[in-house]
């Protein structure tokens, strides 16, 4: 029957004719997600291909597997030709340049590793080889880190500039092999901006070496090339600092007592990354965020004899470790000695370090790079000296996991296409305030890969759109195509590349939505409207057409910040309606939330019976389905010792929803009183919801969508 998909792996087969039809659509857009959606509609919802599956038919996932591979950053010009290089034929890597051959020999992909690498050319007449070597490029920006590779049937050549050119391209050659075989493609890149940065702040939350190292290889393998490392904060002191052992001492932690990185730490940090074409930015936040340095040393750093241990300090860091930059912090503080952030910045001048300041801060030398953190400060369009990195609405830690793909791939750094000489680039920032329980859970609560590969496409190819937006293509069809294609292949990366890393993000470009509303409730949190008292039809009714698994009607830094509602209002009630065709009756699990918790804060966690502070409620199939049992349901909000456990959907277990077969309603209410962050800025309101149906998986970590077909009009 058209529009019921008679069987639940229907959409993995369908016939020849769909074949080349895939094959071509795949080829043409490089996105195997092409193949999988018209796979979908055409099989299940037209007659004659419906037809065609009974008669002749092939296998999906070879389809899937035929089109372009999924490269990200999506290279800055990308053709690609019929021809395919086959690595079974191959025998030798030839490298020119001596200087190449250990980068070569030890960063080259896995499936290369069983290729002899040889210094020299190839015969004149040779093939089936694989040249990478430094020549001559030309790049509108950046040109230290270009390079071009291009891949046919008799050879595939990687050239560039500069060794880290030649070590990006390693990069995206790695992700162009599938099956043995590299395809024909002829690709020029270089990068928009030249810092593409991750911050992590171990300062609060320690790190092991190890972990840190696993993150410094993904970098690497996305082109990020800054690794910001937050090591001080008011909780512990966590850089070695010889001449005064007290900074370390577990007694003046107050979290992850005796946890530090040595000076062999650090010093094997920075060779890691230097390896990997990263560099290391070491952060001595002052004089704010030092209460560790005043428990340790007795003395307010802001003090005379603060001040001077201070200089001691920075003299040892400087020359103990080789790096360019130190990151001085310098922001949230009451300044008391007017001259100790100066004193800090000439010392360190003197040393040969470039220094970086937040922005808004106290760091005033035009030599010091701003960071710039407040959509506010935009005092660098007219600076022509000064030099800056945008980290403006780039706390991962403030974002679910759905909405930091959504808004980090939307954003423009700078409001500018690409960089310059005082517009550096941009840096994704960690900041985990609250406790974890364990360091795993860094990663996981704050999304951090999902945002990661997202960045370093948006910091790579430059672009994105103006302002801050928190919807899915904003409802232009460009824009949601563009979307389209990033998620296809991002979700592609994460079942190639992270099977066994938290990597929390599902498609959910196909969730489709109608808002209604506003309807004013007065304060009345609990007032009903029509949507939910079953009078009127909700899929004939008009509404706001809106797309997302996770969707955000207004956000609490509005209208800094654009959502889906374009003009919000306070005491007001908004529903979201939508239907989904199941192809089976059964038990789903849903991931299911109408709040989202920020990390960076102390958020108070929802009241015993209640979804958040705004009695939002969630119907599927007209039956309320009642809020999470919290464990610590009502918890006030401040209590930053206390780790999350359960108030996200995505570190809960998904709730288990029975549906039917064919097309099941889900309607979400979602009320809001005043739009008063001040009442207790740990609690902002946000209206927001999450309703995601997800697939059996073999274990938790990375779960998927169903995929299935959502439409408000049914």
């Amino acid at each position: 029957m058209e529009g019921v998909c008679p069987h639940p792996y229907l959409s993995n087969i369908t016939g020849l004719a769909m074949n080349h039809y895939i094959r071509i659509k795949a080829r043409s857009s490089g996105r195997t997600g092409e193949a999988r959606t018209r796979c979908w509609y055409l099989v299940c919802f037209g007659r004659r291909t419906v037809f065609l599956f009974y008669v002749l038919f092939c296998s999906f996932s070879s389809i899937a597997r035929s089109g372009p591979p999924a490269l990200i950053p999506l290279p800055q010009e990308l053709q690609w030709t019929q021809d395919r290089f086959d690595l079974s034929k191959a025998q030798t890597i030839y490298v020119p340049q001596k200087a190449l051959a250990s980068v070569v020999a030890r960063f080259r992909p896995a499936a290369l590793k069983k290729l002899t690498v040889k210094q020299g050319h190839p015969g004149a007449k040779e093939t089936g080889y694989i040249l990478i070597g430094l020549d001559e490029l030309q790049a509108p920006y950046h040109a230290e880190e270009a390079y071009q590779i291009r891949s046919s049937e008799s050879s595939v050549r990687l050239i560039a500039n500069t060794t880290h050119g030649v070590f990006n391209g390693l990069q995206t050659l790695g992700q162009l092999i599938s099956n043995n075989r590299i395809p024909g493609c002829i690709i020029k890149d270089y990068p928009a901006f030249s810092w593409r940065g991750y911050m992590v702040d171990v300062g609060r939350n320690f790190q092991s070496v190890d972990q840190l190292k696993q993150q410094i290889d993904k970098m690497a393998a996305y082109k990020l090339n800054i690794f910001h490392f937050h090591l001080t904060e008011n909780v512990a002191w966590r850089l070695q600092i010889r001449k005064y052992s007290a900074l370390t001492a577990a007694a003046n932690m107050t979290r992850n007592k005796g946890d530090y990185y040595t000076v062999a730490d650090m010093k094997e940090l920075i060779r890691y990354c230097r390896e990997r074409f990263i560099t290391l930015v070491p952060e001595i936040d002052m004089p704010g965020h030092s209460e560790a340095f005043t428990r340790s040393m007795g003395t307010n750093m802001q003090s005379d004899r603060g001040a001077a241990i201070m200089q001691d300090i920075l003299r040892e860091v400087c020359a103990t470790y080789d790096v360019p930059y130190i990151h001085i912090g310098a922001d949230e503080v009451s300044i008391t000695n007017k001259n100790f952030v100066p004193g800090a910045e000439a010392l360190l001048d003197s040393c040969g370090k470039k220094v970086i300041a937040w922005n808004p801060g106290e760091a005033k030398s035009s030599k010091t790079m701003q960071h710039l953190w407040k959509a506010e400060d935009r005092h660098y369009k007219n600076d022509t000296i000064g030099k800056y990195i945008d980290s403006r609405f780039l706390y991962i830690s403030d974002m679910d996991p759905e909405n930091t793909v959504v808004t980090i791939f939307n954003r423009k750094f700078f409001e500018q296409d690409h960089g310059n000489k005082n517009l550096l680039g941009a840096e994704i920032c960690l900041w985990n305030d609250r406790r974890v329980a364990d360091q795993k859970d860094l990663l996981i609560q704050n999304t951090l890969y999902p945002a990661m590969l997202t960045f370093a496409e948006r910091s790579w190819r430059g672009g994105g759109y103006d302002g801050v937006s928190f919807a899915i293509g904003a409802g232009k069809p460009e824009r949601i195509k563009d979307f389209e294609d990033f998620e296809q292949r991002l979700l592609d990366h994460k079942r190639e590349h992270f099977a066994a890393l938290p990597f929390n993000y599902v498609k959910q470009t196909g969730i489709r939505w109608k808002l209604l509303g506003p309807f004013k409730n007065n304060g009345d949190l609990g007032q009903s409207f029509w949507p939910e008292q079953g009078g009127a039809s909700l899929k004939d009714s008009a509404g706001i057409p809106v797309t997302g698994g996770t969707v955000w009607l207004w956000h609490t830094h509005y209208p800094l910040t654009g959502a889906w509602v374009q003009d919000p209002r306070t005491q007001t009630t908004w529903y979201a309606y939508t239907c989904f065709l199941s192809p089976v009756s059964g038990t789903v699990d849903f991931w299911l939330d109408t709040k989202d918790q920020s990390k960076s804060g102390a958020d108070a966690t929802p009241p015993k019976g209640e979804w958040d502070y705004n009695k939002s409620k969630i119907w599927i199939n007209r039956q309320r389905i009642d809020p999470p049992v919290f464990q610590f349901a009502g918890r006030k909000s401040g209590l930053l010792e206390d780790p999350l456990v359960d108030e996200m959907f995505y570190i809960r277990p998904p709730r288990k929803i029975v549906v039917h077969k064919g097309w099941n309603s889900i309607l979400v209410k979602l009320p809001v009183d005043q739009f008063d962050p001040l009442k207790d800025w740990q609690v902002p309101p946000k209206l927001m919801f999450t309703v995601i149906p997800l697939k059996k998986t073999q274990g938790e970590l990375n779960r998927e969508s169903t995929g299935w077909l959502f439409d408000p009009g049914k």
